[in-house]
């Protein structure tokens, strides 16, 4: 039995497949963690890895809640442990995917430990901030893995456009610094992922205005983001640059559009959980729509050799 597995050779095909279900399984994740704490079940298993001391949850609405969460974080881990063993019998076997991959049962199990330390330090606003990041961080190798084993793809692309490439990839830190402030303004607001008698910290630093000041800051960032967005995709409109990369800047400012009409909503609403739950979902697949871009940009031929080649353009052009 063990030959057999051992004389497992994975397709590329087959490992493209593999990493799209690992993209698709620490996304929705994010989204199950969202739920815990918008249903007020942040402690509903007050003590990590059991609950109330059991390896199976009370039968408790926000303790099945959360063990469910834990459930699918397990689930999740499960699935990317396959896909590393798959980029390791994958063949042509590819260092750079086996790296990529390994990264992400690493992150689970970092998240893990990150929440446990959460539970034990009754959802301390900061760790539950940094439990959120490094979800995005996460998503960063996941997409990087899923663009760089695409079959046909050339992960040695190079462009030559350096004004193009740099635009889109400031779009990344400035969506990352968008996704903190909305971290911050949840941490600050009425959905504090405690149930009814479960003190929680919030997020203070502005006293009784913390909320409204977060808020205020998240939407102007949100704001520019959205902006420079469209600034970019100008950019690559006037430029010609490829299709697949306008497309996906053309997708991010849709979404950003969306995504500030959904924040002007609920803030009139009051912050109802439903519409917070469908913020969360939007600024994920906002973050993954970034990351597509990036990937879509490239990297960068070196000067010498973007130099060189536009040397040789102008010299074959007519009367040149």
């Amino acid at each position: 039995m063990r030959a057999r597995l051992a004389s497992v050779e994975i397709t590329p095909r087959r490992f493209e497949l593999a990493a799209l279900a690992a993209l698709i399984a620490l996304s929705l994740i994010v989204l199950t963690g969202a739920a815990v704490r918008l249903t007020d079940s942040g402690l509903g298993c007050p003590d990590w890895p059991r609950c109330y001391g059991h390896i199976y949850p009370p039968l408790r609405t926000h303790s099945v809640i959360e063990f469910g969460n834990r459930a699918v974080g397990a689930l999740v881990g499960v699935v990317t442990v396959l896909a590393l063993l798959l980029a390791w019998r994958r063949r042509p076997f590819r260092r750079d995917l086996f790296r990529l991959a390994l990264a992400l049962p690493l992150g689970v199990v970092a998240q893990a430990v990150l929440g446990g330390y959460t539970v034990e330090e009754k959802l301390a606003p900061g760790l539950v901030m940094a439990h959120f990041a490094l979800s995005m961080l996460i998503l960063v190798a996941a997409v990087a893995l899923y663009w760089r084993a695409r079959e046909g793809a050339d992960p040695e692309r190079r462009s030559s456009d350096r004004l193009a490439v740099w635009a889109v990839r400031g779009l990344a830190p400035l969506g990352a610094i968008v996704i903190v402030a909305g971290t911050a303004t949840t941490a600050s607001g009425p959905h504090s992922g405690g149930g009814v008698g479960q003190t929680i910290k919030r997020l203070t630093f502005d006293g009784s205005n913390t909320l409204n000041f977060a808020v205020h800051l998240h939407g102007a960032l949100a704001f520019a983001f959205g902006c420079a967005a469209v600034l970019v995709w100008v950019l690559l409109e006037r430029r010609r640059a490829d299709r697949p990369l306008r497309l996906a800047v053309a997708c991010l400012c849709a979404l950003l559009a969306l995504q500030g009409a959904v924040g002007a909503i609920q803030y009139d609403t009051h912050l109802p959980t439903e519409l917070v739950e469908v913020h969360v979902a939007l600024a994920t697949m906002t973050w993954l729509c970034v990351l597509w871009a990036v990937a879509a940009a490239g990297r960068l031929e070196p000067r010498a050799k973007a130099s060189a080649a536009q040397i040789r353009r102008s010299v074959a052009a007519p009367g040149g």
